[in-house]
């Protein structure tokens, strides 16, 4: 896609009849996100939240939300919608303002041009998503910690917490994922994921119901090739094939036994059985003396 072809997709809205289906999804999606926030103590009394919103469904679903559990939370928030315009030609600058103007919502436009950043230094077909998500990042935790926000909220959800956990694995040689919550690592900025238990398939629902104005990236969202959509190629036929599967890894990432892994730095091998490090690296020196 071009950069002069920015179309704003609304989802397609249910039918009518799902009434109580849909009332139903609304209350898990509530549900899920107020239980995250509470099992990983994301927000607290007097906290002020910096709402990360893309134009994605996730980020409308998760702004959505939070707006619904301000209202009844026994605790007192602020929360502030800031979205970074990229600079990108043609982009509908007026679909986010709108929209929030409508909902009644705080907000905040940041205009930095990483778009012709990223463009100019990755190479046409190129992967382009970790550059602009360090540029991005950058800007919006700036923001936070320069105007007194002290959490960050990010839309992502269970699905892409689970996709970051298989990229590490077979891609970075690591065990690693997307915590629920995490300070970065400039010590300014604590970030928050409240979709953290949502699942893709009833944010994508959630956001047809509501007829969010979807505005599409259009640098990474056309490379097909990314690892990460082979990761989610590879979980969709999962889906399709072993429905609880997803489910399964994810709740691995909140189980984990560092015992039996093989991380000397979590769990202290090297003592067990009542042994003592000694000398070991005649190890090393025999194995070098051929």
């Amino acid at each position: 896609m071009s950069a002069q072809e920015i179309p704003i997709y609304m989802p397609p809205k249910p039918a009518p009849d799902d009434r109580r289906e849909r009332g139903k999804l609304a209350k898990r999606l509530r549900r899920q996100v107020g239980q995250a926030i509470m099992d990983y103590n994301m927000i607290v009394d007097g906290d002020r939240v910096m709402v990360c919103l893309s134009g994605g469904k996730d980020s409308y679903t998760m702004l959505d939300m939070l707006l619904q559990l301000q209202a009844k939370a026994p605790v007192r928030f602020e929360l502030l919608a800031v979205n970074l315009d990229q600079k990108q030609p043609d982009f509908p600058e007026q679909v986010l303002p709108d929209y929030l103007k409508s909902i009644g919502a705080a907000y905040h436009i940041i205009e930095q041009d990483t778009y012709s950043v990223v463009k100019r230094v990755i190479p046409e077909g190129k992967t382009m998503c970790s550059l602009c998500s360090r540029l991005r990042r950058g800007a919006l935790y700036s923001y936070a910690a320069e105007h007194g926000y002290n959490k960050i909220a990010l839309g992502h959800h269970k699905d892409d917490i689970v996709a970051t956990f298989f990229l590490n694995l077979f891609h970075g040689g690591k065990l690693a994922a997307m915590p629920p919550k995490l300070q970065s690592d400039d010590g300014r900025n604590v970030v928050i994921r409240p979709l953290a238990y949502c699942r893709e398939r009833d944010i994508a629902a959630y956001a047809g119901i509501k007829g969010f104005p979807i505005i599409p990236c259009n640098l990474c969202g056309s490379q097909e090739q990314l690892q990460r959509k082979q990761v989610r190629r590879m979980m969709d036929a999962w889906e399709r094939e072993h429905p609880a599967r997803i489910e399964q890894v994810f709740a691995s990432l909140t189980n984990v036994a560092p015992s039996q892994l093989a991380d000397a730095s979590l769990f202290d091998f090297a003592s067990l059985g009542g042994d003592t490090r000694g000398e070991q690296n005649w190890l090393i020196g025999d194995a070098g003396a051929e």
